[in-house]
């Protein structure tokens, strides 16, 4: 990078090779994953330098099982989990509006994806049609959380969802939510995700570090939590 920026406590947040520490070399790939993001957010508050520390200890820190943050890039949802924490968002916008503020500022704070596909039922198989009247079924049984998934996708930022009949959650993950690299306002860094499908990892397959979650933590991270 040609302009390199440091927090306080001197780490740089850009660049694994600008902190010039040999032990980095002899990190686990999916270790310098967690390394980058943590030089990256590192705030002295939710991600501190002794964080930094441990990571980059690992071949001493990991027989201690030491905790440590770690700040994914991206959270992926499915209709049948996402469904909860947009109607929390949906409730801290009402809840601004009743004190008084600004709604808009209710929004996720790192990228959400939400798939919509485990609403599907074989109601109708072996025939040329089966897929389309299949769909028509689902648009039926769900068309009141279907209109709130697309109201959602316009009232926050930050929010993707993809319309039912596009496919399998990790599927779709695989083949068109992976960046694999994201590029935010010109600074270039990994894809990461944690997601809510029990097939979330195998978007390691593509060189990005992936975990599977429960929903509670999925609200969490939604709100850029560790």
């Amino acid at each position: 990078m040609n302009s390199m920026k440091y927090w306080s406590d001197g780490f740089p947040r850009e660049s694994l090779p600008a902190l010039n520490d040999p032990r980095i070399d002899r990190l686990p790939y999916s270790i310098k994953f967690i390394l980058e993001s943590a030089i990256r957010n590192c705030d002295e508050f939710q991600v501190k330098s002794n964080d930094v520390e441990k990571i980059i200890d690992w071949e001493n820190s990991a027989p201690k099982l030491v905790e440590i943050p770690f700040k994914h890039a991206r959270v992926l949802l499915q209709d049948f989990t996402g469904v909860p924490a947009v109607v929390d968002l949906a409730c801290m916008q009402d809840a601004m509006n009743n004190l008084g503020g600004d709604s808009n500022k209710i929004n996720p704070l790192v990228t959400v994806d939400l798939v919509i596909d485990h609403s599907v039922q074989v109601d109708v198989a072996r025939s040329e049609n089966a897929v389309q009247a299949n769909m028509e079924l689902e648009f039926q049984r769900n068309k009141e959380r279907f209109a709130f998934l697309k109201w959602g996708s316009n009232a926050f930022q930050n929010v993707l969802v993809v319309p039912p009949g596009s496919g399998i959650v990790h599927q779709v993950n695989l083949d068109y939510l992976g960046r694999v690299v994201f590029n935010t306002y010109g600074l270039l860094y990994p894809d990461s995700v944690v997601g809510t499908d029990s097939h979330t990892t195998m978007i390691d397959g593509l060189g990005v570090a992936g975990w599977g979650f429960g929903v509670i933590e999925a609200e969490a991270a939604c709100l850029a939590n560790p």
